[in-house]
């Protein structure tokens, strides 16, 4: 081994330049956050050269010409001062490393100036030295960098096409632009331009500006604070009925910035478990606010990952936040507060959902068993409170508002069935079309879910069935969870058994085929069987397809469905309805004028 030697200010900084700029994403992100940070309303990304060649432009407040070498210097940065301002980050970045590594991987172009000079700077980069010069610009800071990575030719080889390295750079740009709806953003590459939003501080408008019109369409607000955790959670999430195939739509932010977390993927995935299809995820962009001091950003250098000192806490108010959301429950603003809508946290004892300590980032010294909010039953809180009238010795009750479940409205006129499957529904302002099995299947699910004691049948005769040992295995394992659903098995030999009950749903039911559905859902995934049994036990009990109804059950069934907490599907997250607005089939016929 040669003799120990000091490494130059260009090879440290380019060996810690792989730690923050990967790829050319990484220094649109870098640059970026840095422009947001800047109190910029107005940036600009441009690519071109195979993603080697970026230009970012704000009108932010600029960089003094007196800290220009230091904004270029390593851990130099106007954003913390002291230890102590590590654990109340209010900013997207913090460790002054981002310059430093940039011009240490390409040539860099800075042209800058503050509000207070008539003139601006310009400074050129290029391994890591700095040259300064006067010139003249608008206020705000223009960011150009060339030859990304022309002195690491290795990097260079690790990098994908041009249009995978832009497809890194718009799904950061689009996730930005979401939680910042009051800046406006474009992005163009070789020129043209591929996304760009106009500002209007509207997150819905965003969201159209960057995806579609049908997206906002199918969206749920979720709004909810606890000011004693000082906990504040907003946003939106779509609705059962409009899913996506992965999970690359969730927009997840904790103070404002995206974030991998796995205490708010599993509250998520938690709250639309029963809703919607295996296979398929939410579209959601949700911002999570916690005091700073609850949270540690300070985990690696991307800024992704994130510590909370309760992570159980942040999984319990993010899952029932969503919930109620889902069951449109939303809090009403300050001025409409004795107006406010009563949300339900999660109730049962089966809902409560806890996130293991290892799935989450905790240090030596947290303590998992943290402080929960109290969670309540629309029963122990929707009753009258009372409060002192102004200027009266008297004491008036104030009935608290709240969501009245949904029933049959005179409004639902029941058209008829169509193919035996299908309810047609004439509503005012259009045509809903309600698929029987699944609505009926959902009111039913609900009910069993809520029930402590499910009513069993008692079969006096029973068919002998067959099963092989690994059937007898799963069966005899879980016999308590199926004796609480309403089953009841006898194994008569090692290879035979029959049902001494079954749920008065399902009395008229063959054993064979209940069986076969049973042992089905056992061959998954056992930690959550209870669930599989009661969503088997639910789908045989509703009415089928192909089956008439008269007006009255099909009536019964649309009421019913009606009182739903989840209405858009089925436990298996099937879509129930269809509707078709009157406005729409007017058009077709030519009927609009």
């Amino acid at each position: 081994m040669g003799r120990i030697v000091q490494l130059s200010k260009n090879v440290i900084n380019q060996i810690a330049a792989g730690e923050v700029i990967e790829r050319p994403y990484s220094v649109v992100k870098e640059l970026v956050e840095n422009s947001i940070d800047a109190g910029a309303t107005r940036i600009s990304v441009e690519v071109a050269n195979e993603c080697r060649d970026l230009r970012v432009a704000d009108n932010g407040s600029g960089i003094h010409p007196e800290d220009i070498f230091l904004a270029f210097s390593k851990h130099a940065t106007s954003k913390i001062k002291t230890s102590e301002d590590l654990f109340n980050i209010q900013t997207m970045g913090f460790r002054g490393e981002a310059l430093a590594s940039i011009i240490s991987i390409s040539k860099l172009t800075c042209i800058t100036r503050t509000k207070d000079f008539d003139f601006g700077t310009k400074v050129e980069c290029q391994n890591s030295e700095v040259k300064q010069v006067q010139t003249g610009c608008a206020v705000g800071t223009i960011m150009e960098i060339k030859d990304l990575f022309y002195n690491l030719p290795a990097r260079l080889k690790f990098l994908k096409s041009p249009k995978t390295e832009l497809s890194y750079i718009t799904e950061f740009m689009q996730s930005i632009a979401l939680i910042h709806p009051d800046i406006a953003f474009e992005l163009k590459f070789n020129g043209k331009i591929v996304l760009k939003t106009t500002a209007q501080n509207d997150q819905l408008q965003t969201i159209s500006e960057l995806y579609s019109r049908e997206i906002t369409s199918n969206l749920k607000p979720v709004l909810r604070t606890d000011k004693l955790s000082g906990l504040k959670i907003s946003g939106f999430v779509s609705s059962p009925d409009y899913t996506r195939s992965s999970k690359k739509d969730y927009y997840m932010y904790v103070n404002s910035r995206l974030v991998k977390c796995p205490a708010f993927q599993k509250a998520i995935d938690n709250v639309y478990r029963n809703l919607i299809g295996s296979s398929r995820y939410p579209f959601l962009v949700l911002n999570l606010e916690i005091p700073p001091n609850d949270v540690d950003v300070n985990v690696h250098p991307t800024k992704k990952e994130v510590r909370y000192k309760n992570p159980n806490q942040i999984f319990n108010f993010i899952y029932s936040s969503v919930d109620a959301a889902l069951k449109s429950v939303v809090e009403k603003n300050e001025k409409n507060a004795q107006e406010e809508i009563v949300s339900r946290n999660v109730s049962s004892e089966d809902e409560n959902v806890y996130i293991e300590e290892d799935e989450i980032f905790v240090s030596a010294t947290d303590s998992i068993a943290s402080i929960f909010t109290k969670q309540y039953d629309e029963e122990d809180v929707i009753k009258p409170r009372f409060e002192l009238i102004k200027n009266e010795n008297v004491v008036k009750p104030i009935q608290a508002k709240i969501v009245s479940e949904p029933e049959f409205k005179e409004e639902d006129v029941i058209i008829g069935q169509y193919k035996k499957t299908y309810i047609l529904i004439e509503k005012e302002n259009g045509l809903e079309i309600v698929d029987q099995h699944i609505a009926d299947e959902r009111y039913i699910y609900e009910k069993l879910k809520e029930s402590k004691n499910i009513d069993c049948q008692l079969l006096f005769i029973s068919d002998v069935l067959e099963i092989s040992a690994t059937d007898k295995e799963l069966l005899e394992s879980n016999l308590d969870k199926l004796n609480k659903f309403g089953y009841e098995i006898d194994f008569i030999s090692e290879t035979e058994i029959i049902f001494r009950k079954v749920p008065q749903l399902l009395s008229k039911v063959s054993p064979k085929e209940i069986l076969a559905d049973i042992l089905e859902n056992m061959q998954g995934n056992l930690d959550n069987i209870e669930e599989q049994i009661l969503i088997t036990t639910s789908c045989k009990a509703a009415v089928k397809a192909n089956t008439y109804l008269n007006q009255y059950q099909m009536q019964e069934i649309i009421k019913n469905w009606r009182t739903t907490k989840n209405p858009e599907t089925c436990p298996h997250g099937r879509p129930v309805s269809k509707f078709f607005e009157h406005k729409d089939l007017a058009k077709f016929f030519q009927r609009n004028k």
